[in-house]
């Protein structure tokens, strides 16, 4: 038989745990965002705190994300400016993803700018809220994408697997730059397969795209089959680069047929 596990050592072994912190003023929404987390992400240990000064206890702790609610304030609220510039400096290993009660694309635009991994509307279902999470956790970034609305003002909307109208395509680069491209420039591409392009972009796996774009994977490898043919590229690295050579002004070669 075993021996029973001692405390101390259980104490210890939940400190090496990663830790994904919830920071929410509103004991509520914050209880809620909690439970919910911890039946869907296990293998961390989530903690929630009012505000940015909780995090002193946790120092030494291996922080992977933070998750800070900004309710109705507007990215350039200097109560926001100092929180996001207070992460950086305190927990610089950490991703941060922003929960806001907004859902323009001006402040979204605004949040992944200052380097904002993760940017949540409340507006967006649960599921895809865990599944944006999942990748920011990940090492990659999540945004819900932008549309236009008829009045010429711009919003947000989660990735839809049936989303298939003209809209801006906008590339992620790994400086934290963000470039946007007209859909005209792409357009033997749908916008679908230019999401996953992007994404391929990023050097992101197949299950991480259907993740970022709430596909099921056989919809994500459809999608890249289809955008090799018509590159008439090999493999998805050599698609990725001629349509780079593309949006750089440089006409694609072709391959030769074996």
């Amino acid at each position: 038989m075993d021996a029973l596990a001692n405390p101390a050592e259980l104490a210890q072994e939940s400190q090496k745990s990663p830790v994904l912190v919830i920071i929410e003023q509103h004991v509520l929404a914050r209880t809620c965002i909690l439970n919910i987390l911890k039946r869907q992400l296990t293998g961390l240990e989530i903690v929630e705190m009012a505000t940015t000064s909780g995090l002193n206890w946790l120092s030494g702790r291996d922080i992977r994300l933070i998750a800070l609610s900004i309710g109705d304030k507007e990215i350039t609220d200097p109560s926001i400016e100092n929180s996001l510039a207070l992460l950086a400096k305190s927990c610089p290993q950490a991703s941060v993803a922003l929960l806001s009660n907004r859902d323009d694309e001006a402040t979204a635009s605004a949040a992944m700018q200052r380097g904002v991994r993760g940017f949540f509307p409340i507006t967006i279902p649960v599921e895809v809220a865990i599944a944006g999470l999942r990748l920011v956790l990940a090492g990659g970034v999540y945004r819900p994408l932008p549309i236009v609305e008829q009045n010429g003002t711009s919003s947000l909307k989660a990735p839809s697997e049936h989303l298939d109208v003209p809209e801006v395509s906008e590339i992620h680069e790994g400086n934290g730059a963000t470039t946007l491209v007209a859909e005209r420039t792409m357009a033997d591409l749908t916008p679908r397969e230019q999401h996953v392009l992007e994404a391929l972009q990023l050097g992101l796996p197949n299950k991480l795209i259907a993740v970022r774009l709430n596909l099921s994977e056989n919809t994500v490898k459809m999608h890249i089959q289809r955008i090799m043919r018509k590159c008439s590229a090999r493999n998805r690295t050599e698609a990725v680069l001629r349509w780079s050579r593309q949006l750089n002004g440089h006409a694609p070669s072709r391959v030769p047929s074996s």
